[in-house]
């Protein structure tokens, strides 16, 4: 399967707040860096990083551009409230291998009404 078509699973997963679906499309000590935060290492990890993060808000990632070279996929997104970021997943048979995403983690809390950590 080619990284674009993985991805466009991932962001199907995302979008339905799919916890277990997310996770199966990570390599088991793959790393998910939101540069916002401290890395995410193991699939396990990245699981549960995914279910805290679904039980304090719903989040909707609205595709603006995907590109595919080689073994990666880089997204362009949007959400409703105007948040923009961007992805970079890197791919290894088919399983997401390493991710780093960036976006705006103030305005991303102002906007959800979450607490200014």
């Amino acid at each position: 399967m080619r990284p674009k078509e993985v991805l466009k699973k991932w962001i199907g997963c995302f979008n339905a707040s799919d916890v277990a679906g997310i996770a199966a499309l990570y390599a088991d000590d793959a790393v998910n860096h939101q540069v916002a935060n401290d890395p995410v290492v193991g699939k396990e990890a990245i699981r549960q990083m995914f279910a805290d993060e679904f039980a304090k808000t719903k989040m909707v990632c609205i595709v603006e551009n995907i590109f595919e070279d080689g073994e990666w996929a880089i997204m362009e997104w949007k959400d409703p409230l105007g948040l923009r970021g961007c992805g970079f997943f890197h791919f290894k048979d088919d399983l997401i291998v390493y991710q780093r995403g960036y976006w705006d983690k103030l305005s991303f809390l102002k906007q959800h009404n979450l607490p200014i950590e």
